[in-house]
């Protein structure tokens, strides 16, 4: 009789057949762009091992809150590590909203905390941050699986949803509002994920990241992140089953040459065609900018009268985190802060979650 192979360990030796395409295939895009921090080769070389170009310190003390570490996923084969920010003042009885933080390719938790400042942010606006950080053996450059098959995919959320539960587990005060932001990969696997669960997220935003569900190979995902593919909408509906995706935030630079900015537009229209039919859609656009950084033209559509979707199109930016510390790879200080902007966007959203919960 032949021997029964677990479907678990199919996805997981899939995931890394396809992640070993992937990362060659970010780290010849990369390359080719160069390092916004000016970083030379003998850098890149330096690294290598760690799989992160700009490795940085542990996330040192912040006062008014404080850092931790763990290990959790979906048994010992699918494991990660993660970070998580606690602001001072939270109590189970008025739990913290928590935004889960997804790096992107060549970065870690603590290079990505770096670069986003994220925790000064969280401290002065009451929000809890979790960072998960993707294994070398799951993808050599350290980006997450947003692509391939719908059980690979499926995994790859699993596995963050995972760490979610086991920390709001561990941390009642935790269990406010969710929400999802990420850099290129981890920006993809964040729509993935408010695709795939809904119902969990208050709203999810993707920075630079390619659009969900539209590569089931390492090819097409060239493609996608070249801006000639579309996400399946039509298998997204199915799975949704009539549910409306969570509010959804787009930051991508007009300068991006390794995730093209089409994508950005590819998700928005990807959101709208979900929205429930016969639901009246409104736009709104304006453009902005602030002293030297660069200018942001921003688009709202309303379903309903309620936020829908956010497109940020910032001029002249590349494949980089807008506005993060000087220093790290995919970091532009000359940007407006994203990490701002998309607390502008969440929170609202927070709000609406806190009703729904009454």
């Amino acid at each position: 009789m032949a021997r029964r192979i677990s479907p678990l360990l199919t996805a997981l030796a899939r995931l890394t057949r396809s992640s070993l395409r992937q990362g060659a295939r970010i780290s010849r895009a990369a390359g080719r762009q160069g390092l916004a921090a000016g970083e030379k080769l003998s850098d890149t070389a330096r690294h290598a091992l760690s799989g992160v170009m700009t490795p940085a310190e542990a996330p040192g003390p912040v006062r008014g809150g404080r850092w931790s570490e763990g290990h959790w996923g979906l048994g010992p084969l699918a494991m990660r590590r993660y970070r998580l920010f606690i602001p001072a003042g939270a109590t189970a009885r008025k739990p913290l909203p928590v935004l889960l933080l997804l790096h992107g390719c060549a970065q870690d938790s603590a290079a990505f905390a770096a670069s986003t400042r994220c925790a000064v942010l969280a401290r002065d606006k009451g929000f809890a941050v979790l960072m998960p950080e993707q294994a070398r053996e799951a993808n050599p450059q350290r980006c997450w699986n947003w692509f391939g098959n719908p059980l690979q995919i499926g995994l790859e959320a699993r596995i963050l949803m995972a760490i979610v539960d086991h920390v709001q587990a561990g941390h009642p005060r935790l269990r406010g509002p969710l929400f999802a932001l990420g850099l290129s990969a981890g920006g993809a696997m964040a729509l993935t994920l408010g695709l795939q669960f809904p119902g969990r997220f208050a709203a999810v935003g993707s920075h630079s990241g390619a659009a969900p569900f539209s590569a089931a190979s390492a090819l097409q995902a060239g493609q996608s992140m070249r801006g000639r593919r579309s996400p399946d909408a039509e298998a997204i509906a199915r799975h949704l089953e009539g549910r409306s995706p969570p509010p959804a935030l787009l930051i991508h630079g007009d300068a991006d040459r390794v995730v093209d900015a089409g994508n950005a537009r590819a998700a928005a229209a990807l959101w709208l065609e979900l929205q429930p039919e016969g639901q009246v859609i409104t736009e709104r656009s304006s453009s902005a900018q602030r002293g030297g950084r660069h200018a942001v033209r921003r688009t709202d559509w309303l379903a309903g009268g309620q936020p829908c979707v956010r497109l940020l199109e910032v001029a002249g930016l590349g494949h980089a985190w807008s506005g993060g510390a000087a220093g790290q790879a995919f970091s532009d200080p000359a940007g407006p802060d994203a990490l701002r902007l998309a607390w502008q966007f969440f929170s609202p959203s927070r709000e609406r979650a806190a009703v729904g919960r009454v």
